[in-house]
């Protein structure tokens, strides 16, 4: 639930961002920046708080990451420049990297052996859920009263995240009384990357974050200056892709448990590609939410698979804080290049040459995974 309220606050203002920039005079690059400052902190600190979240334990560092979540959330509403959005973006991230990795890491700790993808497709109903839901919520905050609005928002339901982590997660120490937790070291990510599987799946991971990137930092763009949508369109095109890509994951992550992760894995890869090389050639929002809601499905395919491996490699390296970590960084690493790289293309190119692009990097993540599993 704490996992719900604080991505239905990210996904909030999330689409109305780029908007909002290019109201204040950002351009390409800039926009890409504001996306892209997120993932850059969140890339720094990942690999540390998932070493840490293994020895030190998940709570405090989860609670903490939610309060100052919490904390730059209500700075938003002061912010009138470029810079400024950048700088809450940087603040938001490091929080970032002590949230969504460390929560995956403890519901993964206590996942019963063969039931990996239905439990993390299950914790992943309440990020997905999140993210539906706050975009649509977001943009008919913004049209029935204004973005700040929208900003407060998300600060008020980061901080009923913080509180329902404070008050009902369990300590470590209850979760080791009940055989829960996992062991206190902690393996180098070194080590780690030289495992077959587990290098594949982080370069997946960063491959189609990539693409997910260049969607919410450009497709609202693309659907506002194209299609002159409003902000409650706008914010039910993105709704789409993670409602869908929600809906999927307890049914697929059930057929994790028993079919082929790999096949699904790559047949989300398949579907990605399909999906961001039509996002441009959309003529109306009905294109747009079909577009999209392909790619939610390819989201719904592929991550249960890529969660039920990573715990499975988690529990096997007894380094789940470490694994979770590093597929985080490979979220980050996506959500960093997407926007910064389909920024500097948008200032050069048109809309379909940024989508061409993620394209061309998801094929490569794709036949990667393919042949190192």
């Amino acid at each position: 639930m704490a996992v719900f309220v604080t991505t239905m606050g990210a996904g909030l203002v999330a689409p109305l961002l780029p908007v909002y920039a290019h109201e204040l005079g950002a351009g390409g690059l800039q926009i890409g920046l504001i996306f892209g400052a997120f993932s850059l902190t969140r890339t720094i600190f990942v690999p540390y708080f998932g070493k840490l979240s293994d020895r030190k334990g998940k709570r405090p560092l989860l609670t903490l990451g939610l309060f100052i979540y919490f904390l730059t959330s209500l700075l938003y509403t002061a912010s009138k420049s470029v810079e400024t959005l950048i700088l809450l973006r940087l603040g938001q991230g490091f929080a970032s990297a002590m949230i969504l990795p460390v929560a995956q890491a403890y519901v993964g700790e206590i996942t019963p052996k063969g039931k990996e993808g239905r439990v993390m497709g299950l914790f992943n109903v309440s990020l997905y859920g999140g993210l539906s839901a706050g975009p649509l919520m977001g943009g008919l905050v913004k049209d029935w009263f204004n973005i700040q609005a929208s900003f407060l928002g998300m600060g008020a339901l980061t901080f009923v995240g913080f509180m329902l982590c404070l008050i009902f997660l369990p300590t470590e120490t209850m979760l080791e009384k009940n055989g829960l937790s996992g062991s206190k070291r902690s393996v180098p990510y070194m080590k780690l990357i030289k495992i077959p599987s587990i290098f594949s799946l982080f370069i997946f991971r960063t491959c189609f974050t990539t693409c997910i990137g260049i969607t919410w930092a450009f497709l609202p763009l693309l659907a506002s200056t194209k299609m002159a949508l409003s902000s409650s369109a706008i914010g039910t095109v993105v709704m789409i892709n993670v409602l869908i890509a929600g809906l999927l994951q307890v049914p697929m992550g059930y057929l994790a448990d028993r079919f082929s992760k790999k096949i699904l894995t790559i047949s989300g890869g398949i579907l990605a590609i399909l999906a961001v090389l039509h996002l441009d050639r959309a003529e109306s929002l009905g294109g747009l939410i079909l577009a999209n809601g392909v790619f939610g499905l390819a989201g719904g395919v592929s991550f249960p698979a890529i969660m039920a491996v990573g715990v499975i490699e988690g529990r096997r390296t007894n380094a789940m804080g470490s694994i979770m970590g590093l597929l985080a960084l490979g979220h980050s690493l996506g959500m960093l290049a997407g926007p910064v790289l389909g920024g500097a293309l948008l200032d050069f190119f048109p809309f379909r040459i940024i989508f061409m692009f993620g394209a061309i990097v998801l094929i490569a993540g794709t036949a990667i995974f393919w042949r190192n599993n």
